[in-house]
Parts: structure tokens; sequence; C-alpha cells
């Protein structure tokens, strides 16, 4: 037992490198994120009519239910590993850009829900009453703006471990009136020059905030997280001394089938999708991203497809085209974050009413995809143990008995006269 206890001793710098993401790069922790899956219209909802003094008052306004834990321990039960949870921090806010109190310790309790299952949490400004759109008029006061919230939220969080990711905003990095994407025709530096600073302004302000934040992985929002504008070179990602950021871009295409419920005169609405062009189209998308990026150290989150509006769509197109836009995400080495919202007619992929996932075959795409046996990290030698049944342990060296653990995390095994600590993703 003396030589057992010697070995936990011996592998535990190993055990701590797998388990504190901090000790990690953000190619590798991006990669060990697997799946992932959007709190979608909760803690970024936000509207002059809603009538709330609550935090939870906003929470609901858009349809979801309270967010309880055991809807978070669902997203893991399904095989997710990682929850991006959107905010508008903006919700209740007091003089000089104050967070609610209220506010602020609610989204840390479902960061503490998403950290309790080893997931890892993305929190992020969201669309936030769209304020953004003043930043080439006012760019010194929406500054101010951007960095008191984040000093606030980086302050609150500095020593949280490094399964938390912070992601510097979400799809409102675009100024059309400065430069239109559509006709290019404005300023196009200007416009691409003000998204480049506020990542920059987030980056700097990060990383001096204390405690974890200096070394916490950044995930960097594109230009309007469109794949084409952030592959630009015109887009920059900040200097970072530690080198740990990773993009953050979105994929809806073809926006007639993941949006429309009818023709515009700009697209039109489809049911189904699967011909050998949309497929070629998804490949095109995801290898310009992988050669852009992913090929020269730089790692991608999708940190959002699927689908605004599914509800004319059959079952089985809906899940048709996710898995094959997550399998060609997850194969290029970069992660998928599912968009997910709670919606009572049909839920597209998960119903928080009842903590399950409404598709058992798109769970087990995901988990096809994903599972594996699992992961040798150390092998060490024993004396001889006369039984050759297996017996688990926590890494602590907290007996489980002989059946193998389910969750994921770092284990122990003992089986005849050897040890071994593996990892389940």
């Amino acid at each position: 037992m003396k030589k057992f206890v010697k070995m936990l001793i011996a592998i535990a710098p190993i055990a701590n490198a797998l388990a504190n993401p901090l000790s990690i790069t953000t190619m590798e922790a991006v990669k060990d994120m697997g799946f992932g899956i959007n709190l979608g219209n909760t803690m970024e909802s936000t509207g002059d009519w809603i009538n709330g003094n609550t935090a939870t008052d906003y929470e609901t306004a858009w349809g979801s239910p309270v967010i309880t834990k055991t809807m978070i321990d669902g997203y893991a039960n399904g095989g997710f590993k990682t929850v991006r949870i959107p905010v508008a921090w903006s919700n209740l806010m007091g003089s000089n850009y104050t967070i609610n109190a209220g506010l602020l310790s609610r989204v840390e309790e479902i960061v503490n829900y998403v950290l309790d299952n080893n997931m890892y949490a993305i929190v992020n400004i969201h669309w936030d009453g769209g304020w953004w759109k003043n930043f080439p008029t006012d760019s010194a006061e929406c500054m101010n703006r951007y960095k008191r919230m984040w000093e606030q939220i980086s302050g609150r969080f500095k020593n949280y471990s490094g399964y938390l990711v912070f992601e510097s905003l979400n799809e409102e990095g675009v100024w059309d009136d400065v430069w239109n994407r559509y006709s290019n025709s404005g300023n196009k530096a200007r416009a691409y020059g003000l998204l480049n600073a506020i990542n920059q302004e987030f980056a700097n302000l990060i990383r001096s905030s204390g405690g974890n934040n200096a070394d916490r992985h950044l995930l960097i929002a594109g230009y309007a997280t469109d794949i084409n504008l952030t592959c630009d070179n015109a887009f920059k990602m900040p200097q970072d001394p530690t080198n740990r950021q990773a993009v953050s871009v979105h994929y809806y295409d073809p926006f007639g089938f993941t949006h429309l419920e009818k023709d515009e005169d700009w697209a039109k609405m489809r049911l189904t999708w699967g011909t050998a062009q949309d497929y070629t189209d998804l490949s095109n998308a995801m290898n310009k991203l992988k050669t852009t990026f992913v090929d020269n150290g730089i790692p991608v989150i999708v940190g959002e497809y699927g689908f605004a509006s599914s509800l004319a769509r059959e079952q089985e197109e809906i899940r048709k085209y996710t898995l094959a836009v997550a399998k060609a995400i997850y194969e290029r080495n970069m992660c998928p974050v599912l968009w997910d919202i709670q919606r009572d007619e049909r839920p597209d992929y998960y119903n928080r009413k009842t903590s399950a996932f409404t598709d058992p075959l798109l769970v087990a795409g995901f988990k096809e995809m994903s599972e594996g046996s699992p992961t040798p990290v150390a092998h060490y030698p024993l004396p001889a143990i006369h039984s050759k049944i297996p017996t688990y342990y926590t890494i602590k060296g907290e007996p489980l008995g002989n059946a193998k653990p389910a969750k994921r995390g770092i284990y122990l095994v003992k089986r005849g006269n050897s040890a071994q600590i593996f990892y389940i993703p």
C-alpha cells in the first residue's frame, strides 16, 4: 500500500495538468472542450417591455424556465463538455455601468452548475440591447462602458479555474454604416479597426485583472463572427504575451434552411438539407477556418451553429444537418457549440422542463463521434496483487469499487501487479 501511495504522489503532476486547463495550451483546451451547447435566450434576454426587477425576471422573459443544476446535469449526461452562457449584463444596471449584484450572482450560480460537472463554461457580453452600434460615433464612451463591465466580470471570477472561458463579445462586432459588407462600400479599415481595438482592450484588461485571469483561455470574437469576414486579413487577433486565445465564429449556412419560415426577396426558405453542394459548401467553410487559423496555431471555437427557426423542419433533417456540421467542425480539431433555446411547441434539441434531449438518435450521433476508450496517461508497476479484478479510485485515492466510472474525469485503476491513471473525456 505504501508503494501505491508513492505512485499517487509520483503521478500527481500529470493528473493536475489534465485536471487544470490553465496548465495546457489553448489548442489543447479547445480539443478537450469536445461538443458544446448554448444556454440560449436565457441570461441574454433583454427588452424595455420586460417588467421585472430581478435577474430571474429577465432569465425567463424569452421563454426559458429558471435554470437548475438538473438541467445542466442533463447536458453533461448527454455527452456535452462545454456550455456557453450568453449574458446581457446591462439588465438592471446601476450608475456608472455598475452590474446588478443579483445578476452577477445568478450568472455565477449557473457557471458553478457547469463547473460542478467538470465542463467548460464560456461567458460573454451578448447583444445587450444593441449599444455596440454607437462605437463609430461615441467610441470613448462605448469603450468605457465595455471596460467597466469586464472589470467587474473579471474581478468576480478571477479565482475561478481554467474551465471558465471569457468571450470578448458576440456577433455585434460589425458596423455596416462604416463599411457595408454587402456592397463593399465605405471605410473597411476603420470598421475592422473598431473590432480589433475592442478585442485588444479585452485581452489587456483580462490579463491585468489578477488571479487566474493572467493565464485564462480567452475567446476572441471575429468580425460579425462571420467565417469569411473573420478570415479576412483585416481581422487581427489581439497581442497576447501568453498566446492563450481562440477565435470565435458562427455558422448558420444555408440561412434559408436554418432561419427562414417563408421566402424572402434575398433568400428562399428550405425545408431540407443534404445535397452534394450543401456538403461541399460546409467542407469549404470549415477548411477555410482550418487553413486560416488552426494550421497557423490559432484555435477555433464555432460558438453557434444550428437553427434559429426549425418548426417546419422534420426531425430527421434537423439531425442530419446538425451532426454533419458538428462533425465537420470537430474532425478539424475545432469546438462546435450548438445553439439551443427552450421552445415549448417543440424544443429543437433539449427540453429544459424535463431535462432531457428530444432526439435520442442525435445524442447517439454526438457520442459516436466523441466516445472512445479511456485515454491512458501513465502506467506504474506495483507489488504483485493476486486479484485480476480491477479496482477503481478517484485521483485522490478514494476507492470507487469494481465498476468503471462513467463520469468525465481522471481516475486510477489497479489490476494485477500494475496500476494505471486514465482520463475519461
